[in-house]
C-alpha cells in the first residue's frame, strides 16, 4: 500500500489505523488480530488494510476463511482466499462449518461463521475485525424498524464489542460506504468474490420464496427510499443508529442506578431469587423500568423476556391489581407485600432432571 495511501485506500486505512491503535492504547498490544475473511470487497479491504497497518508494528494477522459448504466449488473459493490473504503476509486459515439451517440458511450460516471465529479468537487470545460498513449499518437499522424496535435495537451494529466470552469484535468500516471498499480493492488491484447469496435473486431464500430480507432492503428497499427521498438515505440511517446508542447506554445507565437502591437478594424464597422494591422504581419513566425489570430477571436466571413479558412486569409495578405470578421462560415474577415493603420477586425455576437423573 505505500506508507502513505491516496483515495478509498487512504479511508480504509485510517479507520482502520484509528481502531487498532484506540484497541492497543485500552487493552495492550495483542499476540495477533483475527480478520474473518470471506473475500468480498469489505472484507478484502479490511484484511489488505489490517495487515498493512498490523504488520507495521510487529503484529501478526491472522485470516480465517469460512467455507459453508453450500455452494458447489466453495471450498476451492475458501482456499484461493486464504492464498490471497497469505501472499499479502497474513497467517490464512480455512475451516469447514457445519450449517444446521436452523433459523434459515443467511442466520445458520453466520451463526456457524461467528461461532468458528470466537473459537480461534479463544485460541489465540485475540480480537476479530469484521468488514462491516455504513451501508450494513442502515441495512441492520431498516430490518429492526421493520420488526418494531426501540433504542436498545436501533443501536444495530456496535463498532465495538466485547460478548460474554470476553472476545472482542471490532469493526473498523462503519464510518465507510461498500464503495470506499470496493475502490480500494481496485487500487489494490485485488479482484473481490461475488457471492450470489447476497443478490437479490440468489440461491437463497426466504420462507416464503422471496428474497432474503437483507437483500431485499439492500437492492429494493434503500434504492427506493433514495428515489422517494431525493437523498442517500444511508447516511441518516446510520446516525440514527448512533443516536440510538447514546440514548441506550444513557437510559440503562440509569436503570443501573436504580437497581443499586431497588434489587436486593431473597434468600427466604430460595438461592439465587432476587426482589425489587416496587416504591423505588414505581416513580422512574417506563423506557427506565423496562430497562432494571429486564435486568433483574436476567441476574436471577430469567432470560429472552418479550415484551409482553415486560408489560405484564410492569403491571406488577403500576397496575397492580392482585394478579397473581407472571410466567417467565425459565421462571416466573410475583407481586408480595404491601405498601413500602411490596417486592417484585423473581425465582428461577429449577431445571428439570435428566432420565438418568442427572
Amino acid at each position: 500500500m505505500g506508507a502513505n495511501p491516496r483515495g478509498c485506500l487512504r479511508a480504509c486505512s485510517l479507520a482502520v489505523r484509528s481502531c487498532l491503535r484506540s484497541f492497543i492504547d485500552e487493552a495492550g498490544v495483542p499476540p495477533a488480530f483475527i480478520v474473518g475473511l470471506s473475500g468480498g470487497a469489505d472484507s478484502l479491504a479490511l484484511a489488505l488494510t489490517v495487515i498493512d497497518v498490523a504488520s507495521r508494528a510487529g503484529i501478526e494477522v491472522v485470516t480465517l476463511t469460512v467455507d459453508h459448504g453450500l455452494r458447489t466449488g466453495s471450498a476451492h473459493e475458501a482456499r484461493r482466499v486464504a492464498d490471497l490473504a497469505a501472499s499479502l503476509g497474513a497467517r490464512a486459515l480455512v475451516e469447514t462449518v457445519r450449517v444446521d439451517g436452523r433459523g434459515g440458511p443467511e442466520a445458520s450460516a453466520r451463526d456457524a461463521r461467528l461461532a468458528a471465529l470466537r473459537f480461534l479468537a479463544l485460541r489465540e487470545g485475540a480480537p476479530v475485525l469484521l468488514g462491516h460498513t455504513m451501508d450494513d449499518q442502515a441495512e441492520t437499522v431498516l430490518l429492526r424498524l421493520a420488526r418494531g424496535s426501540g433504542p436498545s435495537s436501533l443501536r444495530a451494529i456496535a463498532p465495538i464489542r466485547r460478548d460474554e466470552d470476553g472476545v472482542t469484535w471490532l469493526r473498523p468500516l462503519l464510518g465507510l460506504r461498500r464503495a470506499d471498499t470496493a475502490g480500494a480493492c481496485a487500487q489494490a488491484a485485488l479482484t473481490p468474490v461475488e457471492d450470489p447469496t447476497n443478490a437479490i435473486d440468489g440461491p437463497w431464500r426466504a420462507a416464503d420464496g422471496s428474497a432474503l430480507r437483507r437483500s431485499a432492503v439492500r437492492h429494493s428497499v434503500i434504492p427506493a427510499l433514495a428515489s422517494a427521498l431525493g437523498v442517500d438515505p444511508v447516511p441518516a440511517l446510520a446516525r440514527t443508529a448512533a443516536l440510538c446508542a447514546a440514548d441506550d447506554d444513557a437510559l440503562s445507565e440509569w436503570a443501573s442506578g436504580l437497581l443499586a437502591v431497588s434489587c436486593e437478594a431473597s434468600p427466604a424464597a430460595g438461592e439465587g431469587s432476587l426482589a425489587l422494591v416496587v416504591s423505588e422504581v414505581s416513580g422512574a419513566p417506563r423506557a427506565v423500568r423496562a430497562r432494571a425489570l429486564r435486568e433483574v430477571a436476567s441476574r436471577a436466571g430469567i432470560r429472552l423476556l418479550s415484551g409482553v413479558h415486560v408489560d405484564a412486569l410492569d403491571d406488577l409495578i403500576v397496575a397492580w391489581r392482585g394478579q397473581g405470578p407472571i410466567p417467565l421462560p425459565g421462571g416466573r415474577a410475583t407481586r408480595v407485600g404491601r405498601g413500602t415493603q411490596a417486592r417484585i420477586l423473581f425465582e428461577a425455576r429449577s431445571p428439570e432432571p435428566t432420565r438418568d437423573g442427572g
